[in-house]
């Protein structure tokens, strides 16, 4: 079950800087996001009073090793999560294990209620969700720790399986806020060289994502296609320039033309260094971008790691044959 993030949309001629507070009265976080949208979390969770780039001394980062002999340490590395409802209590994830090389592109599949787009949210710290127990460590840090603000800025990313419009606020000015916010924070580089150099670093996006330069000029999904949609959010990911992408059914809605584009514009994207989190129903998504491992999640837990061939068994048998070996 996956309840929707209260999201307030406002209308402003003017895009205001990334602010982060919190209100002494009560435990309400409040974040003001450059698109304008007014997002109230819950936070189940303490704000780390270290910086984002701190190590954690206490935790343990293990590496694998490849099939060349190059050591691997993971990007993202999640053990025994658990996860209720923050209101109902009522359990939903129980007990993730997960481990997502760089360089890797990684599939959940399962049923409906199955904890896919739970586990997604409770990696971006979304405020419906409480963790009870187990430990996610993202490049080193322990990614329960942070605010959600601090899990983008670290290089999180994901996208909103039904992007909402935003009326007011121009495309042009919400993509150049992502990359001024994100990018003064990571590599202080300066405004007035970003504002300078932002239609030199834009339209090699839009290309990417087959969108027309006059969409900067329209308002954030208002009027847009689903396909159109979609192919937004990837330009916001390739804005940033993620470390890990978390795509919650970034297929869904999409006709073959938008499917192909939203899946090109993802794999032109990859490099050795970051990695992909994809939800899906369907194998067909998974003809465009193929991934290194499947995942079959069923009642809260990942209960079958396979290749590219796993999504063939569910084509051809459903996940009764998964459920069932």
């Amino acid at each position: 079950m996956a309840l929707a993030w209260q999201i307030q949309c406002t209308a402003s001629p003017i895009l205001p800087s990334l602010t982060f507070f919190k209100r002494k009265s009560s435990s309400t976080t409040s974040l003001s996001l450059p698109l304008t949208r007014s997002v109230r979390l819950r936070s189940t969770h303490a704000p780390s009073s270290s910086p984002v780039s701190a190590s954690l001394s206490s935790v343990e980062f293990p590496t694998s090793v490849d099939g060349l002999g190059h050591n691997k340490t993971p990007l993202l590395e999640v053990k025994g999560l658990t996860a209720v409802i923050a209101e109902t209590k009522q359990e939903i994830l129980k007990g993730v294990d997960l481990v997502v090389n760089h360089g890797e592109i990684h599939a959940i599949m399962g049923k409906n209620g199955s904890g896919k787009s739970t586990f997604s949210k409770v990696l971006i710290g979304h405020p419906d969700y409480e963790v009870t127990g187990g430990s996610v460590v993202f490049k080193g840090e322990n990614l329960l720790d942070m605010e959600p603000k601090e899990r983008s800025l670290a290089g999180l990313f994901m996208s909103f399986q039904s992007p909402v419009e935003i009326p007011g606020a121009l495309l042009t000015f919400s993509c150049s806020s992502l990359l001024i916010n994100n990018k003064m924070r990571r590599s202080k580089v300066s405004m007035v060289k970003l504002l300078l150099q932002f239609y030199a670093y834009i339209y090699p996006k839009l290309d990417l994502v087959n969108m027309k330069t006059d969409f900067l000029n329209r308002n954030v999904n208002e009027g847009f296609s689903g396909g159109e949609r979609k192919r937004n959010e990837i330009l916001q990911l390739a804005v940033l320039g993620a470390d890990l992408a978390i795509l919650d059914e970034i297929d869904s809605g999409l006709d073959i033309d938008a499917l192909r584009d939203v899946a090109k514009a993802v794999n032109g994207l990859l490099t050795p260094n970051n990695s992909v989190l994809m939800i899906t129903h369907y194998q067909r998504l998974l003809e465009f971008i193929k991934p290194t491992f499947i995942h079959i999640m069923e009642d809260g837990r990942i209960i079958k790691t396979g290749d590219s061939s796993l999504a063939q068994v569910l084509e051809e048998k459903g996940y009764t044959a998964i459920s069932s070996a």
